[in-house]
């Protein structure tokens, strides 16, 4: 199978490439990525070189870069480019509604005009809204957005459902919780808790702390999207989690407990308009039709991850610094042929 992933650089998008590879190393996958501040190649070092890896820079909004990276007999797409902070769909919702919404849009279209003979589409658990206690999501419930990045994510979802419904494309929509793990940009909370913890710096959490999320180890979902991947059935949507919410403050004790560092490090911030107060995923679907359920417990999840970051501190000051992109100058600008070896 030859797969076109867009947004194979980011975090959730490199763990699914390795992911995917090392299961299915007689396959091959095309990387399609913008390389914002979020996509980092550094992620995929390992790959470079590989048989079966080929990387592109580009934007899925834009058709040109679409149809090249489609043009050399793709059999499946794995949609994960979009933008996803919050914070930040806060202060420029512009550039959330022209990669989540048109960039989806040119992804499908140029990709039913191929004949594409799978398109999954990774999305968010954001797009239900906030679920009050005791009540978990399934794939039936509404699409309540409360955000500028939940409102793009569920407006390419809908666009998405479209092409299935009218053009009969064969379209599968995921709808995952919050992802942690190894090479997540450290804006998102976990990330950033570890490190400004290993820094010796306050963790900032929102209003009361209370709001919940539920975690699932960033390698389980990628192990979903694989399973949904090859044994989904169009026109659907699989709801991916781990099943137990949690709070961020509890999360952030945890951390801080496994890092050996005071609570008193933990400085309590004004909320952000909107914060949605709990997200909760009912999972029977795919575990009945697809019998996938998670194998990484939260208390191994968090240890492997914190001990991850307490390892590759030089990738944290890259990352935060934005030195990795003169990763990219040095290995791809000058090297045309990596861009278009296909």
């Amino acid at each position: 199978m030859r797969i076109l992933v867009t947004g194979g650089a980011g975090f959730i998008g490199s763990n699914f490439i390795r992911t995917y590879l090392q299961a299915h190393p007689a396959d091959s996958i095309i990387n399609l990525d913008k390389l914002t501040y979020a996509g980092n190649l550094d992620n995929l070092s390992d790959l470079e070189g590989a048989v079966n890896y080929s990387f592109i820079r580009g934007d899925v909004a834009e058709t040109e870069t679409v149809e090249k990276a489609l043009g050399a007999g793709v059999d499946a797409v794995v949609h994960f480019a979009a933008e996803t902070h919050v914070d930040r769909s806060i202060t420029n919702a512009r550039d959330f509604v022209t990669t989540n919404v048109l960039g989806t849009f040119t992804l499908l279209e140029a990709a039913r005009r191929k004949s594409v003979s799978r398109f999954l589409h990774v999305s968010t658990d954001e797009v239900y809204g906030s679920m009050p206690p005791g009540k978990a999501a399934d794939e039936m419930c509404p699409l309540e957005p409360n955000s500028p990045y939940a409102a793009s994510k569920a407006a390419s979802d809908l666009l998405v459902r479209s092409f299935w419904q009218t053009h009969k494309f064969p379209t599968i929509i995921t709808r995952c919780s919050n992802n942690y793990g190894p090479n997540q940009f450290p804006e998102k909370l976990i990330p950033l808790m570890v490190t400004n913890a290993l820094e010796g710096k306050k963790l900032p959490v929102y209003g009361d702390g209370l709001n919940e999320r539920d975690w699932i180890y960033v390698v389980d979902h990628c192990r979903a999207l694989e399973r949904v991947l090859h044994s989904g059935r169009p026109g659907e949507v699989y709801n991916i989690a781990a099943g137990k919410p949690h709070s961020n403050l509890e999360i952030v004790k945890r951390l801080l407990e496994i890092l050996g560092e005071p609570e008193d490090l933990i400085e309590y911030v004004a909320d952000r308009p909107g914060h949605d107060r709990r997200y909760a995923l009912e999972t029977a679907k795919i575990s009945r039709e697809l019998a996938w359920s998670p194998a990484v417990n939260l208390e191994q999840g968090l240890r492997d991850t914190v001990n991850w970051y307490r390892t590759h501190k030089e990738w944290v000051e890259k990352t935060k610094s934005g030195e990795y992109r003169s990763y990219y100058e040095k290995h791809y600008v000058n090297r045309r042929e990596m861009l278009t070896r296909l």
